[in-house]
């Protein structure tokens, strides 16, 4: 048995859908906080090499790791919704 034939294809493309956007949105909180801390893009952070401009500190290490995942995150969920949406219509 397969899980299309207990639940309907559009309500597993809602679920997934909605998670994706509650995923989506964590990931925008994420990068909008280090925008406003740092004051610039992940862009702009990365270009200005301000991990090593700060000495390697773990602290901006650990920011640099989170805020690229949320970067990536959002490019791969924001193509993600698009085509599931395109498949939707």
């Amino acid at each position: 048995m397969k899980l299309a034939d207990l639940i309907p294809e559009k309500e597993i493309k809602e679920a997934v859908l909605s998670e994706y956007e509650k995923r989506l949105s964590l990931f925008k909180l994420t990068d909008e906080r280090f925008k406003k801390k740092y004051g610039m893009s992940f862009k702009e952070f990365e270009e200005k090499n301000l991990v090593a401009e700060k000495g390697f500190s773990w602290d901006v290490e650990q920011d640099s790791m989170s805020w690229e995942h949320a970067v990536e995150g959002i490019r791969y969920l924001e193509d993600k919704i698009k085509k599931i949406k395109e498949i939707s219509e």
